[in-house]
């Protein structure tokens, strides 16, 4: 008998175990309820993505063990590793204006009695399905629609955790805002929706957190994240994911900003298995302006796949993203980003750049910037690098009396530094400094 070894595209990637009775529809309205069950509908119809499909066919699933992943049950927090208390340190001077911990099968909530007394909402999704469904059915499916994909639709149907901030027309907010979502549990799927409601003419600074420790096994997450900054608003987003070696991490994120309304959104990723994060950015209004800023750091077999959107759908509007990050040990990135331009969004301006420091010979980066352009009178530029260490610069350290890897260990410092000094609080930046500390204290040249 002959057999045909399959080739790589034609391997099966394992389907998930979940089934229709997971879908929660008790304590919320028939509108959320529908909501799930559709999504649910989608995600049955859509295959698992293969690298056969564009979008992922740098990104391989056939090792996801889809299959053994189950949901959290209540207060299963309990029984599993517990959360950090450094995880649990003021990002900013004083008090954070509110603060949600998500663990799994549980959560804590905190919000300041004076932001609660200006209609602010800052709750875990559960509660804002009681609760606060008025607002839930004004915002689900605005901004990420559960046809994105099938790991999109996985998340609207499934969604056990997540968070709700919702803030009033011309609500300013000067303390932070935070929440940390924890993953521990081999074999647990964490299924995230985080949703973030600016009105027009609000103002905020919300700090967000994905970690968990590193166990024998694997961990899943699956998230959406879906922002929206009214007319004349302005947020500030900093997301940070420190998840486990074993996690295999699955994102779909939008943002809107309306007409003269501001983001500046920052990314920081430095753990998992394997991420695959979708991250668009829509510019909806006349003179709408958002920044993207990303870094990351990969070690050991760690494989992140990043696909970015800057989506000029209206005249006048500014983006600007930056993304930068270091390779070490066999890791492997891939970057893949993208400028659209509408027609009739006239004097749009445009930038984006991708620079990545390859520290290890078998470490892998893939840069792919894009552009498409459907109106006139705009201005549009990107830029993308993957390169090692400049010998220049270690020579110059080195002269001046500092051993080779300690030159080399700042010079990675320096080149983060621009992303750094983006970074709102000073809490924030130690916390992303202290990640690629650790990263560098296993690089020996």
């Amino acid at each position: 008998m002959v057999t045909r070894a399959r080739r790589r595209d034609e391997a099966a990637v394992k389907e998930f175990a979940f089934r229709q009775e997971m879908v929660r529809s008790a304590g919320m309205s028939e509108f959320i309820r529908n909501y799930r069950l559709q999504a649910w509908q989608t995600y049955q119809s859509l295959p698992m993505p293969t690298v056969k499909e564009e979008a992922w066919r740098r990104t391989d699933l056939r090792g996801l063990e889809a299959d053994l992943f189950r949901l959290p049950q209540n207060e299963a927090y309990l029984d599993l590793a517990p959360l950090p208390e450094e995880l649990m340190r003021p990002i900013a001077d004083g008090e954070h204006g509110g603060q949600i911990i998500l663990m799994p099968g549980g959560s804590q909530v905190n919000l300041s009695t004076e932001l609660a007394q200006k209609g602010v909402v800052f709750t875990d999704l559960r509660t804002a399905e009681e609760k606060y469904p008025q607002i839930l059915e004004k915002v689900l499916n605005k901004v990420v629609k559960p046809t994105e994909g099938k790991f999109a639709a996985l998340a609207a149907a499934l969604a056990d955790t997540g968070v709700l901030l919702y803030i009033p027309r011309n609500v300013e907010i000067d303390q932070p805002l935070h929440s940390l979502l924890w993953g521990p549990g081999v074999h647990l799927a964490h299924i995230s929706h985080i949703i973030v409601w600016l009105e027009e003419g609000a103002r905020a600074t919300y700090v967000h957190e994905y970690a968990s420790p590193t166990e024998a096994g694997q961990t899943l997450h699956v998230g959406l994240v879906e922002v929206h900054v009214g007319a004349g608003a302005n947020l500030r987003f900093v997301e940070l994911q420190s998840w486990g070696e074993n996690v295999w991490n699955f994102t779909h994120e939008r943002s809107q900003v309306d007409a003269d309304g501001n983001l500046d959104w920052i990314f920081g990723a430095m753990g998992g298995q394997l991420t695959k994060n979708f991250a668009d950015l829509d510019l909806i209004g006349r003179g709408a302006s958002g920044r993207m800023s990303g870094f990351y750091f990969t070690d050991g077999q760690q494989h992140l796949d990043y696909d970015s959107q800057q989506n000029h759908l209206a005249p006048n509007t500014t983006s600007d993203l930056l993304f930068k990050g270091a390779l070490i040990d066999r890791s492997r990135v891939v970057w893949q980003g993208m400028i659209y331009v509408a027609p009739g969004a006239m004097k749009t301006d445009g930038y984006q750049a991708n620079r990545n420091l390859v520290l290890s010979r078998d470490a892998r980066a893939d840069s792919i910037p894009g552009l498409e352009i459907l109106a006139d009178d705009v201005r549009c530029t990107h830029g993308a690098t993957v390169g090692k260490i400049d010998p220049d610069q270690v020579f110059y350290l080195r002269a001046r009396g500092i051993p080779k890897v300690e030159a080399e260990r700042l010079i990675v410092e320096g080149f983060f530094d621009p992303i750094m000094q983006r970074i709102p609080f000073e809490g924030v930046r130690e916390r992303f400094q202290e990640a690629i500390t650790r990263k560098m204290e296993v690089y020996h040249g």
